[in-house]
């Protein structure tokens, strides 16, 4: 077993659509794509990434329910669980990790009904509306923050 830092990356319903789904808003980018990029920014950060991608929030919640254990961190786009998702919710809270709520497109400045998440007021943080980069810049900051905790726990 590895002594770096684990993080899961978790997308919700439809991201595997991503590339071809509404690319006026969600860009052409691909979710295998950004798990690309995603990897190698990891590998820079000296952490280890686990993606993991699903249209069913039990499949959701199975997969966060077997990691947590040994993970350090979450990264979710919860897609739309985002706002109704409260299974997804109460297994997140359980994972009892730092998480990150990401989101390509800005959702408080869509449809009324996107504006509210299930997930912000448990996440550490959200990053929305900066495209699939969103990803990148949670990345950067659990992966700091964990080094922060360890260093401030020594």
């Amino acid at each position: 077993m590895s002594d770096k830092r684990k993080l899961l990356i978790v997308n919700g319903p439809n991201l595997n659509h991503l590339g071809s789904r509404d690319t006026v808003i969600y860009g052409h980018i691909t979710l295998a794509d950004i798990n690309v990029e995603l990897t190698a920014r990891a590998r820079d950060l000296d952490v280890d990434v686990e993606f993991f991608q699903s249209n069913t929030e039990g499949d959701l919640i199975n997969f966060l329910q077997s990691r947590c254990p040994t993970a350090h961190g979450i990264i979710i786009n919860p897609g739309a669980l985002t706002h109704y998702g409260l299974s997804l919710r109460e297994a997140l809270v359980d994972s009892r990790l730092p998480i990150i709520e990401v989101h390509i497109s800005n959702i408080l400045s869509r449809e009324e009904w996107r504006s509210k998440s299930v997930v912000g007021p448990i996440a550490t943080g959200q990053v929305t509306g900066l495209g699939w980069k969103g990803y990148i810049y949670a990345l950067d900051y659990l992966s700091k923050h964990l080094i922060q905790d360890s260093d401030d726990s020594e």
